[in-house]
């Protein structure tokens, strides 16, 4: 809390810094200028005059998406250049510019802040280009060597500014302000380019006679009446061009049934507005609609920024408002800063006489400084006509809710539908009959979407949906409530038959199509639940289907009926996760510690021992010794399995510094999960821990499961370097019983494999068995990997092993997992502490 609070403060401070900045460096040109021993007071005047009235003469064009400003206070800067001294024009523009942006100030809440900063920027500017004139010399007004210099002068100058605004853009709006900034300056240049030339020819001309500046004030302003005018009708014309692009948008969009989603899209867009939002008021037996685009979102969300008071006021009023700084009564612009807004247009939506809506878009692209005008309101007016005379009353409204109660990539109800066609089915009972629920979970759409990309993500999907509605029983209803979830329900003779059409309606939805020349396959685990049998109500039956989904996934065919049980299950589940929360608080998770020994020395001749694996227990005060297998899951999915691979990491090196041997600290294995090696901040932490309790990197050994190893190489690649160039060894776990391909062996730092505990457990029997781990230790010999054989029971086992060269072993033949205190006693038998032991890392 208190880093944001600092970081909020720095992020507020720091425009203030840089606006310091800029006035400082005004202050230090006064001084290294330092006042001429004349004083121009009259020349002095007249350039204030001049600079005050041509920063109220700025001409702006639009071009190609960039507004192009043509500041008339170039002009008098040429001939400042000229004619005063280097103090003298930093000091007028100080005046002039203070003068207009203080005016400003006081006529429209800017803030002190941006006219500060404006007032700096100008001085700045023209200091900087007096700076290089004078560094550079000028000659004579018909010298073309002056043009180019006073030229120059003024476009470097444009670069400096355009540097210290764009990092107050990026300060104020972040670094995409920034990069427009920089993206539109070769089209801005335009601006100081002309402005220099003009001031150029009024230079020459008033050299040539003082009473030129006459005509020549008289054409200026007849140009930039002429600019204006041009600007008003170019503006005009393209709010024409957008009323005829949008008309033919809705009309397209009527018959493809996307109305709403093109029009607030579109909306927002030539409005140049963060959101845009269509509030329909609940009628009679139809529910409330509201549907918003916003910048943030993809889709059109429930989430309206706009006050309700303010949108309820222009139904009950039928009248559009403009709220903003200068727009709106007291308590409008003081409802929309309480939501956190600038600036909003509101409009009625008619239908006739009738008004059932309102349309409104809110706080325009750019800042404090950028507002709605009563033009935007004409044109969101006439907007809301078009959508109006498009469709008439009821249409729209279907339209609406359709679009609120249909998923826009499948076609198919939402959740809210969903639940409502469940709550009928419920209350319709037939003799014979149940009503089903079938609850389909997809297998793989993240993966897809990692790999192939969201839209082969989405292919996914619809394709999913064709099967489904293709295969399902007649007169079912299909919903997709979820980004991988989707509900089928129908009625059956009984709850055995729903079982077998979940199996067959899995069967049928399963298998591979294909995405850009990818085969993708589809596979789903199925959820059933049925009613009267096992729910009374909507919301209850799909929360059971969704429990019998998750336990789906690990059953054989994918399928699960509800029952009883696994309402225990979740509660017992949600119970754990709270309870390791505390436990993992009060330090209540013990570890354990498993040796390694090597195979080619007996236990009683001292020296075998080689390392130790460390396993973290729970002893639950209600439900007794929780298997890790069961409360591992729980932390990966509540967001603890961070802070309980560090308890154990810690844990197992401070044992191993504590039963430090004659080589050193007790090498020590613990167990990761792929999502902490994708955490970027899981080395250093580790880097900390070895540090703090004076471990080598050697002797830590991280071992992660060979499905895990390949699934997650792209992700765990980095970590794994880091870790490596730490000296931490990496072991894959569980080896042969997952991928079949050994590529990685060879793309990863992996120092060491353990055979996996079925094959070293079946050697007796087994001849299969026997060939793989004589296979592994081929194999391992030829990447030059340390080996360990997991699962060792039977001293018949480790002769078999000692046969085939494996140098080392784990396993309840030598000791099962120990407690610390009973672990070291078990240290003390072999002679460890004694200084007898020779270690070896493997």
């Amino acid at each position: 809390m208190a880093n944001e609070q600092f970081s909020s403060i720095l992020l507020k401070a720091a425009p203030w810094a840089l606006t310091i900045l800029v006035l400082g460096a005004d202050a230090g040109m006064l001084v290294a200028f330092g006042p001429p021993e004349n004083a121009p007071l009259l020349q002095a005047g007249a350039f204030t005059v001049a600079f005050l009235a041509a920063q109220n003469l700025l001409v702006q064009q639009d071009l190609r998406g960039h507004r192009i400003s043509f500041n008339l206070a170039d002009i008098p800067l040429v001939l400042a250049l000229f004619y005063l001294p280097p103090f003298w024009i930093v000091a007028v523009r100080i005046v002039s510019s203070g003068l207009f942006y203080g005016g400003r100030y006081l006529r429209s809440p800017v803030g002190p802040l941006k006219s500060l900063f404006n007032m700096g920027i100008s001085a700045l500017g023209a200091g900087t280009s007096a700076a290089i004139v004078q560094a550079v010399g000028i000659g004579s007004a018909n010298n073309p060597m002056t043009w180019l210099v006073i030229v120059g002068a003024i476009v470097i100058t444009g670069f400096i500014t355009t540097a210290l605004i764009s990092s107050l853009m990026f300060l104020l709006n972040g670094w995409r302000s920034m990069l427009k900034a920089w993206s539109g300056f070769a089209l801005t240049l335009a601006g100081p380019l002309m402005a220099s030339c003009v001031g150029l020819v009024f230079l020459i001309l008033i050299e040539a006679t003082p009473w030129a500046w006459i005509p020549l004030g008289a054409l200026l302003l007849v140009i930039v009446a002429l600019s204006r005018s041009y600007m008003k009708l170019r503006r005009q014309r393209h709010i024409l061009n957008e009323l005829n692009n949008f008309t033919s948008l809705v009309a397209g969009s009527v018959r493809s049934n996307r109305l709403i989603d093109a029009t607030l899209g579109r909306l927002r867009e030539f409005l140049s507005a963060e959101s845009a939002t269509v509030w329909v008021p609940a009628d009679g037996r139809y529910p409330e609609i509201r549907l918003t685009s916003s910048v943030d979102d993809v889709g059109l969300t429930d989430l309206d920024p706009v006050p309700d008071e303010l949108q309820q006021a222009v139904i009950d009023t039928s009248e559009p408002t403009l709220i903003g700084p200068r727009h709106g009564t007291p308590e409008q612009r003081e409802a929309l800063a309480a939501a956190g807004l600038r600036n909003a247009l509101l409009v009625p939506l008619r239908s006739g006489d009738e008004v059932y809506g309102c349309l409104s878009v809110s706080d325009r692209f750019g800042g404090e400084m950028s507002h709605f005008l009563p033009v935007d309101l004409q044109l969101l007016e006439t907007v809301a006509a078009h959508v109006s005379i498009a469709v008439d009353n009821s249409r729209l409204i279907d339209q609406l809710r359709y679009d609120a109660y249909h998923d826009p990539l499948t076609g198919l109800p939402s959740r809210r539908r969903s639940l409502e066609a469940l709550q009928e089915a419920l209350s319709i009972t037939v003799a014979g009959e149940v009503v089903a629920v079938f609850m389909f979970d997809m297998d793989s759409l993240h993966e897809i979407n990692d790999a192939l990309g969201h839209e082969a993500g989405d292919t996914a999907l619809r394709e999913f949906a064709r099967r489904l509605k293709a295969h399902s029983p007649a007169a079912s209803f299909i919903g997709r409530i979820d980004s991988d979830e989707f509900i089928l329900q129908t009625r059956l003779a009984s709850t055995d038959a729903a079982v077998e059409t979940a199996r067959r309606l899995r069967e049928e939805v399963q298998g591979p199509f294909e995405v850009g020349g990818v085969a993708v396959s589809l596979s789903a685990a199925v959820g059933v639940v049925t009613h009267p049998d096992f729910a009374a109500d909507a919301d209850e039956l799909l929360k059971r289907a969704d429990g019998a989904t998750r336990q789906a996934k690990d059953t054989a065919d994918g399928v699960q009926l509800y029952h009883a049980g696994l309402e225990s299950e979740s509660l017992r589940r949600i119970g754990l996760a709270a309870d390791l929360r505390k436990a993992l608080d009060r330090g209540r998770l013990e570890v354990h510690f498993q040796p390694k020994v090597r195979l080619d020395r007996d236990l009683d001749a001292g020296g075998a021992v080689v390392g130790a694996e460390a396993l973290v227990r729970w002893s639950h005060p209600t439900y007794g010794a929780v298997a890790p297998e069961e409360f591992i899951p729980i932390a990966a999915s509540t967001g603890q399995l961070g802070r309980l691979t560090d308890t154990v990491l810690d844990e197992a090196l401070r044992r191993a510094a504590e039963w430090a041997g004659e080589d050193g600290p007790l090498p020590m294995s613990v167990n990761l999960s792929p999502r902490t090696l994708s955490d970027y901040e899981f080395p250093d932490r580790v880097a900390a821990l070895l540090e703090r309790h004076g471990v080598p990197g050697d002797r830590l050994t991280f071992e992660i499961t060979e499905d895990d190893v390949v699934s997650g190489e792209p992700r765990l690649t980095p970590a794994l370097e880091r870790l490596h160039e730490m000296g931490v060894r990496l072991s894959v776990d569980d080896f042969g019983a997952g991928y079949s391909s050994l590529a990685y062996l060879r793309r990863l730092p992996v120092q060491e494999i353990k055979i996996d505990l079925r094959f070293v457990q079946g050697m007796a029997t087994d001849d299969d068995d026997r060939a793989i781990v004589e296979a592994v230790l081929g194999l391992a010999r030829h990447f030059d990997i340390d080996v360990v054989a997991e699962g060792i029971e039977t001293h018949q086992t480790v002769e078999q092993l000692r046969g085939l060269h494996c140098e080392a072993g784990q396993g309840y033949y030598f000791s099962r997992p120990l407690p610390p205190d009973r672990f070291a006693a078990w240290l003390d038998g072999q002679g460890w502490n004694r200084g007898q032991a020779r270690l070896r890392v493997v």
